[in-house]
């Protein structure tokens, strides 16, 4: 931390509290950063989705706060209060923090306080998000410019996720999505196939990576035109290709990459 910083954070309420905003990165352990585990251990409380919290190791000290998965803003909140308590908070996300997750929930919540109220002292922590992970899996799918779409209508609706797919396939993106397919939103994903079919009207390759990093890690590469909505649920991250992405053969499972040059 820094000495500016700690200053911001001793006036906004007791000496010491903090908020570290951290990214447990896509599962395995082995992906976690030296800094997040570095704030981890300094932490009196961690504050979180259910399933992200239970990754945290139990320890003396250390207060777990866990909450489902539609409630941020409050989970923001309370992190906030318990800083300037001068509780030592960390808000652990999957991936990234920045990317679909708590760090704008954070900041939503303090822009709402009022101006003597955002002084606490704040940091992101980034961490490996999904995108990146499945993407080193497959080869580079994403070498050259590429977007990426949160596919759940919960916070905006299907109307503008249809426009940015069109978009972003008329743009010839490679692209990245998060969140395809749950219980709650079944036909989505389909729908998604559907623009994507329309839009792009070529087999570019389609990266199904489920439970990256993890051991049952499954990487599945097929057409655009062979892509169904069953390939995909809530632990998968999507990618697919541009018109350019490349697909290499060879002995095991081949390796997917878009050249870093677009020739005329």
């Amino acid at each position: 931390m820094t000495q500016a910083m700690t200053q911001a954070g001793t006036q906004a309420g007791a000496p010491g509290g903090w908020v570290a905003v951290a990214g447990l990165g896509p599962g395995s352990a082995a992906l976690i950063t030296p800094e997040v585990t570095a704030a981890l251990a300094a932490a009196t409380d961690v504050v979180g989705y259910s399933p992200y919290v239970a990754r945290v190791a139990p320890r003396a000290g250390l207060t777990l706060h866990p909450s489902d998965n539609r409630v941020e803003m409050d989970r923001a909140r309370h992190a906030l209060d318990m800083a300037r308590a001068g509780g030592r908070v960390v808000v652990v996300s999957s991936g990234d923090p920045g990317v679909f997750a708590m760090a704008a929930a954070l900041f939503e919540a303090l822009e709402a306080e009022p101006a003597d109220r955002r002084g606490t002292e704040i940091r992101v922590l980034p961490g490996i998000t999904a995108m990146l992970a499945a993407a080193a899996r497959a080869g580079a799918p994403l070498g050259h410019d590429f977007c990426a779409i949160n596919l759940s209508d919960n916070l905006k609706p299907w109307s503008l996720i249809e426009r940015r797919l069109r978009l972003a396939a008329q743009a010839d993106f490679a692209m990245a999505f998060y969140n395809p397919r749950s219980r709650s939103r079944p036909d989505g994903f389909a729908r998604t196939l559907a623009v994507l079919k329309d839009a792009c009207g070529d087999a570019r390759p389609v990266i199904f990576a489920r439970n990256v990093s993890l051991p049952d890690e499954t990487i599945r590469v097929v057409p655009l035109t062979q892509a169904t909505p069953d390939m995909a649920d809530m632990r998968t991250v999507v990618l697919v290709g541009s018109s350019r992405t490349r697909i290499i053969a060879r002995d095991g499972a081949p390796i997917v990459y878009t050249p870093r040059s677009v020739l005329p």
